[in-house]
């Protein structure tokens, strides 16, 4: 209006003071919102710093096999895909295989693995409506402000994948980030791997994983001496343990030799015939033992049943 001749430049002014001002406290209001929120909310404050900065940084040139510099995205893509498909250890072959038949002739109706409509429900409506979707596009927020309706349809696919042993095509896709660890940026190895999957693959994964992890528990399957990777333990608690043992026996007037290990990608590199047959060592039900042993299965519950797998290797 004042550049029309309509308004006065006084005016003109005071409309800016007054907008530069809401500004400022719309800004102000929105840090101080995501500082807070810092612990139920840790994408948005990073993305938010993220937006601050000058210069996103991207995966740079790649080291190939050769010594060679990659610098095209596709290439480099195949290159990061090719390593990270490296480290994994493949399944055992049939001579070495410790997979079992299901006895299906032996199982009682109560013995087929149930699962209720009110615990998807209650898995659904702790959803964290913060994170990311997975490929398949069903946001958490959608999902738990749906979980009244939707609860029983997924009871009822989840049972049905629990007891064939196969996980939808969804949920075995993932789109997958290389993060940068440490050390040169031009060696692949230094990368790991961030893959955002299907929501309610996830919920799956969450079933599975706590009735393995109530049958470990219960049959104690894990050892006292046990901190990494165990609830209620951490680094910590295995320093205090390993000095109160330390200086017992030197106060004994013992030797005392210390060896450290450290596992290379032991996440990545747990053979799932050393864990399905632990797993069956423990007594737990056929069932949910074929669910994880099986291709799918491996493929969908890696990235939940990680800690549980190096407990039961290191068990």
């Amino acid at each position: 209006m004042w550049k029309k001749g309509l308004d006065t430049w006084e005016e003109y002014r005071n409309v800016v003071r007054a907008c530069r001002d809401a500004t400022r406290k719309a800004k102000a209001h929105l840090e101080l919102k995501l500082a807070r929120d810092v612990k139920d909310n840790k994408k948005g404050f990073f993305k938010y710093i993220n937006s601050k900065r000058k210069t996103r940084e991207n995966v740079g040139p790649l080291l190939n096999e050769v010594g060679a510099l990659v610098m095209e995205d596709t290439e480099k893509a195949e290159l990061l895909n090719a390593f990270f498909a490296s480290v994994l250890t493949a399944k055992a072959g049939p001579q070495e295989s410790q997979t079992l038949e299901v006895g299906n002739k032996g199982l009682q109706k109560e013995d087929l693995p149930l699962i209720e409509e009110d615990q998807v429900g209650e898995h659904l409506g702790k959803l964290d409506t913060h994170k990311s979707m997975g490929p398949d596009g069903m946001h958490p927020r959608v999902l738990r402000e749906l979980a009244d309706v939707i609860a029983r349809p997924l009871s009822i696919i989840f049972e049905r994948s629990w007891r064939t042993g196969e996980v939808p095509e969804d949920w075995r896709k993932g789109n997958v980030t290389p993060v940068f660890r440490k050390g040169k940026k031009e060696d692949p190895g230094n990368y790991r791997p961030v893959s955002l999957t299907s929501i309610p693959g996830k919920v799956m994964e969450q079933l599975i994983l706590g009735v393995i992890s109530k049958h470990v528990e219960e049959k104690k399957v894990i050892g006292s001496g046990q901190h990494g990777f165990t609830k209620g333990k951490r680094c910590l608690t295995s320093l205090i343990a390993f000095y109160d043992g330390m200086i017992g026996w030197v106060d004994e007037g013992r030797a005392v030799d210390v060896v450290y290990l450290d596992f290379s990608k032991a996440f990545d590199t747990v053979s799932y015939n050393i864990l399905t047959g632990k797993l069956r060592k423990c007594g737990l039900d056929e069932w949910t033992v074929r669910w994880v042993d099986t291709p799918e299965g491996c493929a969908a519950i890696e990235r939940d049943l990680d800690r549980l797998e190096c407990r039961l290797s290191l068990a």
